[in-house]
């Protein structure tokens, strides 16, 4: 198997050594694992890409390549330039520092990659690690998501669902924030909605007294409704949400359609 990985945390970030053994564990002795990351940090980018300005991209070892760019740059990169010849079986985005559950799912750059990459007709899957008071210090913050990531990412192989069509599915995964020996197994959840997971800004003052802001979070340890995935996460599970780029709310265009038309 082929597997192609990238992320939004940057070509160094620890989490992408993570995601790296994972896909080397799946692909095996015979298979290849190729790198395609960004050369610096784009949390937060969502599914942006380059469109008004060249990419650059350079191979720093064989099958790894630093683009300057976008997790999405990095996937129309990997499949249109250096994968062009040899297309990828699979694609992994990840491992990221911190959960892409909830409102999360909107912005983050991880989610892009897989976005782009359904978008392309490939099979993609996003994966997260969430942080809390139980991980988040500890030796390992990605202990969860270093020993389940291969046995679920070849469970969705086997077992799960993959389509062809025009939004073609992909998987967003978040791993819980405890260590691995406290995770309580799968939980396949919908998106959840923190309801206070807003973004706000800071401002401050520049040293030559100009305004400035900093983009603000929330706390990431509110619960969402049963079923859904920060909940599940909190709760000690895996979650496993299947999503599609398409935004259309489908249960209420006949609604609207009798009001309208």
């Amino acid at each position: 198997m082929r597997i192609l990985i990238t992320n939004d945390d940057g070509i160094n970030a620890p989490g992408l050594v993570v995601l790296e053994q994972i896909a080397r564990d799946i692909a095996g002795q015979d298979g290849e694992v190729w790198v395609v990351a960004p050369a610096a940090e784009q949390s937060g980018v969502g599914h942006c890409i380059n469109y008004t300005k060249p990419t650059l991209y350079s191979e720093i070892a064989p099958r790894r390549f630093a683009v300057e760019g976008a997790p999405a740059d990095c996937v129309l990169v990997a499949l249109h330039e250096v994968m062009q010849d040899t297309p990828p079986d699979l694609i992994l985005s990840g491992v990221n520092r911190g959960n892409n559950a909830a409102e999360n799912t909107l912005y983050s750059g991880t989610i892009g990659a897989a976005i782009e990459a359904a978008l392309q007709g490939y099979n993609a899957v996003a994966m997260s690690q969430y942080y809390g008071p139980a991980n988040a210090k500890s030796e390992d913050p990605f202990d969860a998501a270093r020993q389940h990531g291969t046995a679920l990412i070849r469970d969705l192989l086997a077992k799960g669902i993959w389509d062809q069509g025009p939004y073609r599915l992909f998987y967003n995964i978040n791993f819980p924030p405890v260590p691995a020996s406290d995770v309580k197994g799968y939980a396949v959840t919908s998106q959840g909605y923190r309801g206070d997971g807003r973004f706000g800004t800071e401002r401050q003052t520049s040293p030559s007294g100009r305004p400035v802001v900093w983009v603000t979070g929330s706390a990431q340890n509110q619960p969402t409704a049963p079923g859904t995935d920060a909940q599940a996460n909190l709760d000690g599970y895996i979650s496993v949400t299947p999503m599609r780029a398409d935004l259309t709310d489908h249960a209420l265009l006949d609604d609207l359609k009798d009001r309208l038309l």
